[in-house]
């Protein structure tokens, strides 16, 4: 069994039993990939971080009540709960999620990898995320949403599948045409993405 699902397990199963720093523990392994996933769909930090804290609030919830089933990993779990709980809010909004980037002031690549870094490494960086950006908004949302849950939500293909109700043909079909509307943006724009 994977030690990573192993762990999960215990975690769940101490904080059922009432250890309430079991979830706290699983709160900080999980919130960077899943906030990173919200933010990425909607685009709006004041709406992620609502959607953020519902989505922990459920999760909280639903293991309280004894709902979460192990089929799979826990992180597909709660990814599949912030993916709902963003449709569901613009589902009550009854408009799609088209917020534009200028929106969001957070910074995908925060992390302690870029903390010693000097003031045109920054600017090279915020460049770079700013051109990933607008790369991702130039994909149809089905394809923008496998990248995302691909690469920023570390789910696998069956995972994805599973969240989108769809084949996981459709899935990789999906991935495939991303990347190549992808390469086609970066050869038309002439843009490059290395430090």
């Amino acid at each position: 069994m994977n030690t990573q699902v192993a762990t999960d397990q215990v975690l769940v199963k101490n904080f059922v039993e009432g250890d309430s720093s079991s979830f706290a523990t699983l709160l900080n392994k999980y919130k960077d990939r899943v906030f990173t996933y919200i933010v990425m769909i909607v685009k709006n930090e004041d709406l992620a971080n609502d959607i953020f804290q519902d989505t922990f609030i459920k999760v909280m919830t639903s293991l309280r009540k004894k709902k979460y089933e192990e089929r799979g990993s826990l992180i597909s779990w709660i990814i599949r709960i912030s993916h709902n709980l963003i449709i569901d809010h613009y589902r009550k909004e009854k408009r799609l999620p088209t917020v534009s980037n200028e929106d969001s002031e957070y910074d995908l690549f925060n992390d302690a990898v870029f903390s010693d870094k000097n003031i045109e490494e920054i600017i090279v960086k915020n460049q770079i995320e700013s051109d990933i950006r607008k790369l991702l908004d130039t994909l149809p949302f089905e394809q923008k949403q496998v990248v995302l849950l691909r690469l920023f939500g570390d789910l696998s293909f069956k995972e994805i599948s599973e969240l989108t109700n769809v084949s996981i043909n459709t899935a990789l079909g999906r991935m495939r045409y991303a990347l190549i509307n992808l390469r086609k943006v970066i050869e038309e724009k002439n843009i490059c993405l290395d430090v």
